[in-house]
C-alpha cells in the first residue's frame, strides 16, 4: 500500500482505502493528472477498478472492486442505493435545528465546469440528509454527519452551500471568507455499510475525519 492512502479492507473482491485529501481518484486529462488513487492501487493490485468516486479535495473511504464480476455486482449496489455513506463536514454557521434534508435538483454548470448548480427545470433530483454533531458558537461553525441519498457530483458541497452553510475549505461553492478558513475542503467520507458481493456478510467501515 502507498504511504498516502491507507489500507482499510482487503480480500478477493475488494480494497478499501483511506484516500488523503489532494489526490485524484482517477485520471484527469493530460499527463499532469495521471497520478491518482486507482493508478497507485493497480500498480499494487492490477485488477482492481474503481467502483465510485470523491472528489479531489474530499477524503475518506473509496471503494474499488477486484475484477469486472466484482466491479458490476458493486455498481448496481450502489445504483440501488443499497450502499449506505456518511460523511462528516465542518460547516460555516449555526443550523437553526438539530437535523434536516435537503431536496435540490441538480446539474451540469456547463460554462463553469467543474462546478455544478441548483436547477428546478433540468436538474436531476438530489437528496442529502443532515444532522448536528457539535456547534461552535464562538467560531461560527458546526459539525455535521451526512448521508447523500443521491450521489451527484459536488452534491453535499452544493447542497450545504446552498442552504447557507458552505463547508469550510471549500473553494468552489464557498464565499472567499469561508474557502479561506481551512486550508482544506472539511470533508471525510467517514463510513461504508454494504453487503459483500460473494457472501453477503454485511461490511461495516470507518475512518475517522483528520480534522
Amino acid at each position: 500500500m502507498t504511504s498516502t492512502a491507507e489500507l482499510v479492507y482487503l480480500d478477493h473482491a475488494l480494497i478499501v482505502v483511506n484516500k488523503p485529501a489532494g489526490l485524484l481518484a482517477v485520471p484527469g486529462r493530460g499527463p499532469d493528472k495521471a497520478d491518482c488513487l486507482s493508478a497507485r492501487l493497480q500498480a499494487i493490485h492490477p485488477d482492481a477498478q474503481i467502483v465510485h468516486r470523491l472528489d479531489m479535495a474530499t477524503s475518506g473511504l473509496i471503494l474499488l472492486a477486484r475484477g469486472a464480476e466484482a466491479q458490476r455486482r458493486m455498481s448496481v449496489a450502489f445504483a440501488e442505493r443499497r450502499v449506505a455513506k456518511t460523511y462528516i463536514a465542518v460547516v460555516d454557521g449555526l443550523p437553526a435545528t438539530d437535523a434536516g434534508e435537503i431536496d435540490l435538483p441538480l446539474s451540469a454548470d456547463w460554462p463553469n465546469r467543474p462546478r455544478q448548480k441548483v436547477d428546478v427545470l433540468l436538474g436531476k433530483p438530489s437528496c442529502t440528509r443532515w444532522q448536528v454533531l457539535a456547534r461552535d458558537p464562538i467560531r461560527g461553525q458546526t459539525r455535521l454527519s451526512l448521508q447523500p441519498v443521491t450521489g451527484r457530483s459536488h452534491q453535499l458541497r452544493l447542497h450545504l452551500s446552498a442552504i447557507g452553510h458552505a463547508i469550510l475549505g471549500d473553494r468552489l461553492y464557498a464565499s472567499a471568507a469561508v474557502a479561506g478558513t481551512a486550508p482544506r475542503l472539511l470533508l471525510h467520507a467517514s463510513r461504508l455499510q454494504f453487503d459483500h458481493p460473494d457472501h453477503g456478510q454485511t461490511l461495516d467501515l470507518a475512518s475517522a475525519p483528520p480534522f
